[in-house]
């Protein structure tokens, strides 16, 4: 079975089916919308950009469509940049460098990755959806070579002071906020769709 996901980075496609393979799952696959897939990202919450990008897959692509939408939202600073964590800067390296900088002054680091997803029918309604988050701080300054986005200065919870960019995909697929999310969809795609 093939699913699309409603993105057009390959980090995140790599990293589902990675999770999905980990979970025993042989029969199904997700893959990429086709070119030109640019939904206007409009929503005020992660959940309402999901379902804009899952409903838009579905449109263009007459399938099954599963979107995801993330970020990182940090205590000190009021929960940005949250939904605008794409966006914060021009280049992943500028974001970093600006959210160093933004936390730099507090004591208080603490964050969270989040992530909703939504399933949507070939028709673009929604079957399901769900959120994974995943709890930690931001770090002083950057470690490991994984991972993407803001991955070098996520300190996770329980993990010995190791950034989610010094985990291995395994480690880190098996407690990020995407890998939380997307096994919560995977039972549910199991159950409807008898996989």
């Amino acid at each position: 079975m093939e699913i699309v996901f409603a993105t057009s980075n390959p980090h995140k496609l790599k990293e589902l089916n990675e999770i999905v393979k980990s979970c025993g799952i042989n029969n199904l696959e997700f893959i990429l919308p086709p070119e030109g897939f640019d939904p206007v990202e409009n929503g005020k919450t992660f959940e309402e950009n999901s379902f804009i990008k899952a409903a838009e897959a579905s449109r263009l692509t007459d399938m099954v469509a599963l979107a995801d939408d993330s970020g990182l939202c940090v205590d000190c600073l009021g929960g940005a940049p949250g939904i605008y964590s794409a966006r914060y800067a021009e280049t992943p390296q500028a974001r970093i460098d600006k959210l160093l900088d933004a936390v730099a002054p507090f004591e208080n680091r603490s964050a969270k990755f989040v992530c909703a997803m939504t399933l949507t029918d070939r028709n673009g309604n929604i079957i399901f959806a769900d959120r994974g988050e995943c709890y930690g701080k931001i770090s002083k300054t950057q470690a490991g070579n994984g991972g993407f986005g803001y991955d070098p200065v996520f300190l996770v919870d329980g993990k010995n002071g190791l950034t989610m960019a010094e985990l291995s995909d395994e480690e880190k697929n098996s407690i990020s906020h995407r890998g939380v999310a997307l096994r919560k969809v995977l039972n549910f795609i199991s159950e409807k769709f008898d996989i």
